[in-house]
């Protein structure tokens, strides 16, 4: 992302808490891309690696920011649609 010129942080978060993890727990973490006209959204899912067992949700919401002006963008850069092979 940096040597797009582009800036990712996230400006919102949320966190499902089903079951605790415990240190040393193997897990297992898919994240989907669910949205990026305006915003990157991602979702997460947090397994247990061995059971399967779900053990949180969450999604994350993240903005572009040209590194140069230092600017929130309010349309995502074309560079992430060519990264994730959206047609313009």
């Amino acid at each position: 992302m940096r040597a797009s010129g582009f800036a990712w942080p996230i400006v919102d978060m949320r966190l499902k808490y089903v079951r605790p993890a415990r240190f040393g727990q193997k897990l297992f973490v898919a994240a989907e891309i669910v949205e990026w006209e305006n915003r990157l959204r991602i979702e997460y899912q947090i397994n247990d690696a061995a059971t399967g067992e779900k053990l949180n949700r969450a999604y994350t919401i993240q903005v572009a920011v040209d590194m140069a002006t230092r600017e929130m963008l309010y349309v995502c850069p074309p560079v992430l649609w060519q990264r994730l092979g959206v047609a313009v």
